[in-house]
This record gives C-alpha cells, structure tokens and sequence, in this order.
C-alpha cells in the first residue's frame, strides 16, 4: 500500500489495543474493529437485529451529527498512518471518515474522554471512503498519542481499523532490565534482507509464537551470504542477556546465529554474539558480557530461515 503500513500495528490487540467506548454498535459490536483476522463473510446468518456482519456496524442516522468510537492504542506511540477496512460493507459503509488524537494518563477514563472535546486534535480531516476495499491515510502528526477518536460520517459500518506507528521509548529508570527489543518497551524493527514468509515485526512482538507464520521467515537462499534484521533498542541500553527463539520452525530454522551492536545511526558495528549454532523448534539463551550501551542491534542468520522471537535483555543506559 503506502510506506507506512512497513510499520508495526500499534493498536492490535495483541499489544493491549482496545475500542473504549461507541456511541453506537446496534448491527455489529465495536471489538471487531481491532480483530486480527481478515473479515469474513456469513450469507445466510442473521441476528435478531439484523445480518450478521464482521465489522463495527451502527444503525441508519435519523438525526443529525455522525458516528465514532474511541481506542486505546496498545503501546503510546507516533501515528504514521491508518487502514479503514470496509470489506464486505457494500451498501452500508460510511461515506467519509476522519480521525482525531490525544494523550492522557493510564487513569483517564473512557466516559471522561467520550464527554469532553478537549485534549482532541485533528490528525485526518473528514476523507472520502470506498465500500468493500481497504482505504489508507497517511498521518501527518509528530505528538505522542495514546487514543484516537474515529469517526464515521453519517452512520454505517468499518470491518477493520489498522493503526501504523513507531513506538516510543521505554520507560523506567535506568539499572532497571527490561526487553530492550520488546516492542510493547518502544523497540522497533527498522530493517531486515528479507521477510517473504513471515514479517519482520513478529520478531519481537510478546510472549511466544502461536505458529510458524507468527514469526521472521526468510526464503530459501540459492546464492552466497546470510539473511539479517536489524532492530532499533527501546532505549540507549547496555545488552546482558540474548535469547533466540526458533518455536514451530522444525525444518526451516537457521543452522546458526550471531549478534552485533552499534551506538548510534552511522556507528560501526560491534560483535556481541559470535556465530553460534542453533537448533530447531528451540528457545535458546545466551549470557553476554558487554560494557559498551547500543541503540541498535542485528541479529545475523545463516544461511536463511525462521527465528520465532527475538529477546534482548539488558538495562537501560542513564
């Protein structure tokens, strides 16, 4: 689509993404909206209130104003872009969406945010939508951004609403370990040589994998070198520990591994884990000492192949 779909999904589920509040749901339920699975279509099945849909539905606006919901993205993070998925809505999608952002604290309440206009800011103004299709904006807004008003012009229904970003950085105080590459801390996946079976920011999504596609996978290599990713740390930090996971990758994981780190965009690289061998299906763990921070790390792989999980357990630098 747009370059901003590279980016990870900050309002999945998975990552704690939730839809607050509606100010209306009477077809369909507003959870559908953050579901991870591509909408489906039901022929024959109805509700007592109507055809079963998957997706966000509200009922036919009588009156004037429009319809929208709040959600909570699953990590604070910079909004680079959204994907308003209108599949299977045909002759009941909305004729326009835009979208609004803030940033509260943890204790802000869904009520107290449904009530208010302040704190709201515009970051899509009012945009044409397509039934049945798969509608990207580009969001051009720099402000850290925890909520996102959606609304929906008059009434209708949204199968999926993806939200791009790039997480924010970890807090805690320094000393404390964290997962400097867990992307619920602010760790992001900049760059990888490949990822035609599996995508790059599975690599450091929480807990384990649920099956082979829900982690890194590389084609098979027919020529010289390694396949590589490389990941920008949650924060400046100083890396203690690695773990490598090759979960459900039984046939297809890399025969060895390796880590380097840099500190700094332009810095050279630094060999943190020399070239170990891995095994399949596996959750390997490997100590190392390093007194040098990094902001970024690069997990090597040889030749080709899965890795599930990629886990980097280090403090923080102060």
């Amino acid at each position: 689509m747009t370059a901003f779909t590279e980016l990870p999904n900050v309002a999945a589920e998975r990552l704690g993404g939730r839809v607050l509040w509606a100010n209306d749901e009477f077809f369909a339920p507003k959870e559908n909206l953050l579901k991870a699975s591509k909408p489906v279509w039901r022929e024959d099945e109805y509700t007592d209130r109507g055809k079963w849909m998957d997706g966000w539905e509200t009922r036919r606006r009588r009156t004037p104003g429009h319809d929208w919901c709040i959600v909570r993205l699953g990590i604070p993070s910079i909004v680079r872009g959204i994907v308003v998925d209108t599949t299977f809505f045909r002759g009941n999608y909305p004729e326009h969406c835009s979208l609004e952002a803030c940033a509260v604290a943890e204790d802000a309440t869904a009520e107290a945010m449904a009530t208010s206009d302040s704190g709201w800011t515009e970051v899509l103004p009012r945009s044409a939508l397509r039934g049945d299709a798969e509608n990207p904006f580009a969001v051009i807004y720099s402000d850290r951004v925890t909520h996102l008003r959606f609304n929906i012009y008059p009434d209708g229904g949204v199968a999926r609403l993806r939200v791009f970003g790039e997480p924010l950085a970890a807090a805690g105080a320094p000393g404390a370990v964290i997962d400097l590459a867990a992307v619920t801390n602010g760790g992001l996946v900049v760059a990888c040589s490949d990822m035609f079976f599996g995508n790059r920011h599975n690599l450091i999504l929480p807990g384990r994998s649920t099956h082979m596609g829900d982690g890194w996978e590389t084609k098979r290599r027919r020529g010289p070198g390694h396949d590589w990713i490389i990941v920008r740390l949650a924060g400046r930090g100083t890396i203690r520990r690695i773990e490598v996971d090759t979960d459900h990758f039984k046939g297809n994981a890399p025969e060895s591994c390796a880590v380097d780190t840099r500190d700094g965009d332009d810095a050279e690289w630094t060999e943190l884990l020399p070239r170990t061998g891995l095994q399949p299906h596996f959750q390997h763990g490997f100590d190392v000492k390093s007194s040098e921070a990094a902001t970024h790390a690069r997990l090597a792989v040889y030749p080709d192949g899965g890795v599930a999980r990629l886990r980097l357990f280090g403090t923080l630098a102060k």
